[in-house]
């Protein structure tokens, strides 16, 4: 092997081994190739130091590589000593020695500058962007990674552009920009399938899989990371089998499946010999085995990720790893009174991830580090040392450009204040916390993801307190300008559930002067938010002509999802009629007594609900007085929020459907029962006088659903199949001939429509369809469903039932729908009064099951 292959391999093994922890492809920067008159001392020095820095001995790595830069400017070789610095920086990076590795690279630019060597240059260019992510600066990053993708591609040095592509995408990760991310490494991926097995392809690979997990696309991503992990496999790469190992066991954590995951992380902290990526993994099974309360196993771990953490350079990654090792020691609360005495307390572990900031001067780490430290003192009940540290963090985080961290401890500074009995400051801060989210929407899936990022324990909670303490504030003196804000907040709410479900900001929702809508355009319909808070139950309602007005059950949250769950069993047995009217009864009392003669006296005759939480698994016709349900006296639609839907009537014209069944569900779904009369089903559609396109059976695939939607006029999609509704998008689909039709797949096939025809989707009815089991929040799939079809309205079904009485229902809906002046929540409520009069399917389990989401015109 040429000296210069020799050289050209010891800095590549450097960088890669590097930049491993954080996911970032190789750069390659390596040397001129020697002039004769070189010294064979330095080259034994670099082979020495690329020895040393495999084996982890960076500290007399560094030592080595100052010699040789000494013996090049000794010289007056300035290409070699530039090449040479840039490796230095990279040793120092890995001592988290950052001061010297920043004066190393800039060295080595200013030494660029009168040197014509555009590979050189983009090499150190690489060198600098992975400094700067280190450091925190991805922005700075993806601007430096850019500069060095230019040049690689004037210089056609197609492996350098690839790398720098790769290196973008991981600053883009940084930054949040998920999607930007994905799209920029499935360009590489293309460049990359068709070459042979590389260090470059296991990352990107992998690069690749972590961003389609964070997009919400679990499958793919894992089939993915299997992939990084085969090609790491065959190139006997430890490091790099143990990141994809690591991915893996992120992933397989996401999709629910906890042991493979506990698995892929004792496998990680086995297979590699990076201690970052050691103890990201150790902290990952921790928070993992506190998930599954399984304290005494927890436990175990601790003393050694204290050990690993202690042995840790400074970096923004060691100062995340402390601020997450902190909380999960707080969450396992008592039980580590258990563990070794010599442990440090979580405020001592959170001070020195704020000292490790400070030295970095990294102004978003030391907000996060502060602020977690405050929320730790309030958790002791500390309320002013908390609020002082949580007042610094906020400016630090703002100051610094941080909103997904500002958001955070602006909530936080709200319920200090909530606490002290500061009120009007309390509304204040929950007030700028919620513009904060509402300005970082479209990011808004990725906030802290680094710090164990959860949207029901990071952003929901802060609409739903917000919410509170302004009806908290309304029983002294109602004002409606208050509940205007709350009926508006939790409509926001709605809409940031649905941009979670779906991992994107896909929905924009528009202000709506709530009097207009009811009092002057729908003068039949009252509007109903029932808010589910920690203590109570509060419903905020417009009833027509009237003043927004709210009242209040005191009952806990757990009391309400407990009688809630067990409404939802019962209403599903035909047997249970009697348990089921004892509790529906509870729940209109919560809901409808209060307001009933106002109702009765106002003229209004459809009721339309803009359910909570567990409420959104009831069907609110099934709601009874001890006389008589819900449907009997109201027609019902549910609605995720008036910012997204302005109602309008059904547009008269010829009502023509695409409808689409499958009486047997492909062998490889065999658990799904046969659904034989869904012809019948098909056909009552017809004979109800609607024109249909159908296609049943075989004919009923993706590819051919996408066919007819862009070459067939209609205006009703009617889906006769087996279907299921998740809190998760990747688990809610409609079931096709040729398998699962993914919701953000049907979602793409339906708006594709949109550019092709210009008539609207008036109705989508889903007929088959089911909740998951066992899912509190399934229902959030059947509203993002009926959201991101773009149909005016949407009709499902909460659960699977006889199919004959379905047939029935359709052909019975549709005949009312066709009728003049019926809405179709009117048409929904005489098909299921028709049902309820049926000797077979009077119990509410036949009727009840069918929703209309959306416009109830």
């Amino acid at each position: 092997m040429t000296p210069k292959k020799k050289t050209f391999r010891f800095l590549a093994l450097v960088l890669m081994t590097a930049l491993l922890c954080i996911s970032i492809s190789p750069v390659l920067a390596k040397l001129p190739t020697p002039n004769p008159s070189t010294s064979p001392t330095i080259s034994s020095a670099l082979q020495q130091g690329k020895t040393l820095y495999d084996s982890g001995q960076f500290a007399q790595a560094v030592q080595i590589l100052q010699q040789a830069a000494q013996n090049y400017r000794q010289q007056g070789d300035t290409k070699r000593l530039a090449a040479t610095l840039s490796n230095l920086s990279l040793a120092y990076q890995q001592l988290g020695a950052w001061n010297q590795a920043k004066q190393a690279i800039t060295e080595s630019l200013n030494l660029l500058k009168s040197i014509d060597d555009r590979i050189i240059l983009a090499q150190t260019l690489d060198i600098q962007g992975r400094l700067q992510l280190a450091m925190g600066q991805p922005e700075d990053a993806l601007q430096t990674w850019q500069q060095a993708g230019d040049i690689y591609s004037k210089a056609n040095d197609q492996n350098g552009v690839v790398r720098s592509q790769i290196n973008q995408a991981q600053a883009l990760i940084s930054s949040g920009f998920y999607r930007r991310a994905e799209a920029t490494l499935l360009q590489v991926n293309q460049t990359l399938r068709s070459q042979s097995d590389s260090l470059e392809k296991a990352v990107m690979l992998r690069s690749l899989g972590d961003v389609l997990q964070l997009v919400g696309k679990l499958q793919q991503s894992h089939i993915v990371l299997e992939e990084s992990l085969a090609v790491a496999k065959r190139l006997k790469s430890p490091n790099y089998i143990a990141a994809s190992l690591f991915s893996l066991g992120n992933n397989a954590r996401d999709r629910q499946q906890t042991q493979q995951a506990i698995n892929f992380y004792q496998q990680t902290v086995k297979e590699t010999s990076s201690p970052l990526l050691k103890v990201q993994a150790q902290l990952n099974l921790l928070s993992l085995l506190i998930e599954e309360q399984k304290p005494t196993a927890a436990l175990t771990l601790v003393p050694q990720i204290q050990s690993q953490l202690d042995q840790l350079p400074p970096s923004r990654a060691s100062v995340y790893a402390q601020i997450n090792f902190a909380q999960n020691l707080v969450k396992l609360g008592d039980e580590k009174e258990n563990s070794p005495h010599h442990l440090l307390s979580p405020a001592q572990i959170l001070a020195q991830a704020v000292q490790q900031a400070r030295s970095l001067n990294d102004q978003r780490s030391l907000a996060y580090a502060l602020g977690t430290l405050g929320s730790l003192y309030e958790h002791t009940r500390q309320w002013s040392e908390a609020q002082k540290l949580t007042e610094q963090a906020l400016l630090l985080a703002q100051s610094s450009n941080a909103p997904d961290i500002a958001y955070k401890w602006q909530w936080q500074l709200g319920r200090l204040l909530k606490v002290q009995g500061d009120i009007p400051r309390a509304i204040a801060a929950y007030d700028l916390a919620v513009q904060t989210l509402e300005s970082i929407r479209n990011d808004l899936v990725a906030v802290n993801r680094e710090v164990q990022f959860s949207f029901r324990d990071s952003v929901e909670p802060v609409y739903r307190e917000s919410v509170q303490l302004l009806l908290d504030t309304q029983q002294i003196q109602p004002e409606e300008k208050t509940l205007e804000k709350a009926r508006q907040r939790i409509e926001a709410l709605q809409i940031a559930e649905l941009d979670n479900f779906f991992r994107e900001a896909c929905l924009q929702g528009q202000r709506i002067l709530l009097d207009k809508v009811v009092d002057k355009e729908n003068p039949t319909a009252a509007i109903l938010y029932p808010i589910i808070l920690p203590d109570e139950l509060q419903v905020i309602v417009k009833i027509p002509k009237q003043p927004l007005r709210h009242y209040s059950t005191q009952i806990s949250q757990t009391e309400v999802e407990q009688i809630v769950s067990q409404l939802r069993q019962n209403l599903v047995n035909p047997a249970a009629i009697k348990a089921t009217r004892t509790q529906s009864q509870q729940v209109y009392n919560w809901l409808i007594k209060p307001i009933e003669s106002q109702l009765s006296a106002s003229g209004v005759n459809t009721l339309v609900f803009v359910l909570d939480g567990a409420l959104r698994n009831l069907p609110m016709s099934s709601l009874y007085n001890g006389q008589q349900y819900l449907v009997e006296k109201y027609a019902t639609a549910l609605s995720v929020g008036l910012q997204l839907l302005d109602p309008k009537p059904l547009q008269r014209q010829q009502l023509q459907a695409l409808t689409a069944g499958l009486t047997q569900p492909p062998q490889a779904y065999s658990d799904f029962a046969p659904l034989p009369a869904i012809r019948t089903e098909i056909e009552l559609i017809s004979e109800a006088g609607i024109s249909t396109t159908n296609l049943l059976d075989r004919q009923f695939t993706s590819k051919e659903l996408k066919k007819k939607v862009n070459t067939t006029p209609f205006n009703v999609v009617h889906l006769a199949t087996h279907g299921q509704f998740s809190s998760r998008a990747d688990q809610t689909f409609i079931l096709a001939a040729d398998g699962p039709i993914n919701v953000t797949q049907f979602d793409s096939i339906l708006r594709n429509r949109d550019n092709i025809r210009p008539e609207a989707l008036q109705l989508l009815v889903l007929s088959a369809c089911q909740t998951a089991v066992g899912d509190k929040r399934a229902a959030l799939g059947l509203a993002g469903a009926a959201v991101r079809a773009g149909a005016r309205s949407t009709i499902a079904s909460l659960w699977q039932i006889d199919d004959e009485s379905t047939a029935q229902f359709v052909g019975a809906f549709y005949r009312e729908l066709k009728e003049a002046n019926i809405t179709k929540a009117e048409a929904l409520r005489r098909a299921q009064l028709q049902l309820l009069k049926h000797p077979n399917y009077n119990a509410p389990s036949f009727w009840s099951a069918y929703v209309l989401i959306g416009n109830w015109l």
